[in-house]
C-alpha cells in the first residue's frame, strides 16, 4: 500500500485560514460591525455566510477535524474566499476532489522522444523540458550555455529550483531573485498537493526548506500560483545582462510536463545571446 507524504487534513485547515485572513472585508462590501476586529481578514461566520454553509462547519474545517467536504462545498468556499484558479485547484487537490477534467500522470518513464527532439529543434531559442518537480528532462545547447556552469552540475541535481537555490554560480543569475523564487515555490506547492505520493518531490521540498531560509519563509506563506509567461532579467557572467520573455507550454498528451522557451526581449539581449553561442550557434560538447 502506498503511504501518502502530504497531511492533507492539516494543510487544508491551514490553507483555508490563510486565505480567509488575507481578505479585506471592506473591499467585499460586507456590513460594518460595531466591535473591532481582533484578527485580520474575514470572520469565520462571514465566510460561512458567503459560502452558504454553517459557521460550525467552517470552524471544524479550519481545526482540521477530519471533514471531507464535497465538491459543491469546495466550490462555494473557493468563491467565498476569492481563490484564483491555481488556488482553487490546490483546494480541490488537498480535499482529494479535483475537478472533472483535472489531469494526472507524470514523467516516470521519461519524456516522449518527440518532445526531446522538439526541444533541440527550437534552437536558437533557449528551451528546456521540465516535470512537475522542476527536474530538467531535456534541454538544447542554448539553454545549457545560458545557465552558468550547467555542465558541471551532476545529473541528479539538474533541477531548476536546486540550481536557483543551491548552485553557487547562479546565486546572482536572476536580477529579481525573490520574485523568481516566490513563483517557483508557489508552483511547487501546487505540485505537492497534486502529487501526494511523490516521495522524490517531498524530499526536495524538505531539503530546500532545511537549506535555504528564503525557501522556508516563502513555503510557509502558502502561495499557490502557476505562471505561463512573463519576463526575467538575467545576469550572465560571460555576456552581462539579458532580458528574456518566457513561455511555458503544456504538451496535450503529457500535461504534467512543461516546455519552457526563452526569447530575447530586446535587441541588446538578442545580441548577448548571439555572443554567448559564439555567433554561429551553440554546439554540443
Amino acid at each position: 500500500m502506498t503511504t501518502r507524504t502530504v497531511d492533507t487534513t492539516e494543510e487544508l485547515a491551514a490553507f483555508l485560514r490563510s486565505r480567509r485572513e488575507r481578505l479585506d472585508p471592506d473591499r467585499l462590501g460586507l456590513p460594518a460591525h460595531r466591535r473591532a476586529r481582533r484578527t485580520p481578514g474575514l470572520r469565520r461566520e462571514e465566510v460561512a455566510e458567503l459560502a452558504g454553509v454553517s459557521t460550525d462547519y467552517v470552524v471544524r474545517l479550519e481545526q482540521g477535524r477530519g471533514l471531507r467536504p464535497s465538491a459543491e462545498v469546495l466550490a462555494a468556499l473557493a468563491r467565498a474566499l476569492r481563490l484564483a484558479p491555481g488556488e482553487r485547484d490546490y483546494l480541490f487537490d488537498l480535499a482529494r476532489r479535483r475537478r472533472p477534467g483535472g489531469t494526472r500522470g507524470g514523467a516516470a518513464t521519461g519524456p516522449a522522444p518527440s518532445l526531446a527532439h522538439l526541444v533541440d529543434e527550437l534552437s536558437p531559442l533557449p528551451a528546456a523540458l521540465l516535470d512537475h518537480r522542476y527536474d530538467l528532462l531535456a534541454w538544447n545547447p542554448e539553454m545549457a550555455r545560458l545557465l552558468p556552469e550547467f555542465d558541471a552540475v551532476p545529473p541528479e541535481r539538474r533541477n531548476a529550483m536546486w540550481l536557483c537555490l543551491l548552485h553557487p554560480p547562479m546565486r546572482g543569475f536572476y536580477a529579481d531573485r525573490e520574485r523568481v523564487l516566490r513563483d517557483g515555490v508557489a508552483h511547487l506547492r501546487a505540485a505537492w498537493a497534486a502529487h501526494p505520493e511523490d516521495r522524490a518531490l517531498a524530499g526536495l521540498i524538505a531539503e530546500f526548506t532545511a537549506q535555504d531560509e528564503d525557501f522556508a519563509r516563502f513555503w510557509a506563506e502558502r502561495e499557490v500560483r502557476v505562471n505561463g509567461r512573463g519576463r526575467k532579467l538575467l545576469r550572465h557572467p560571460a555576456v552581462g545582462t539579458i532580458a528574456v520573455d518566457f513561455e511555458v507550454l503544456l504538451p496535450l498528451e503529457d500535461p504534467e510536463l512543461r516546455l519552457l522557451v526563452y526569447r530575447a526581449a530586446d535587441d541588446e539581449s538578442r545580441a548577448a545571446l548571439h555572443r554567448l553561442c559564439g555567433g554561429d550557434g551553440c554546439q554540443e560538447g
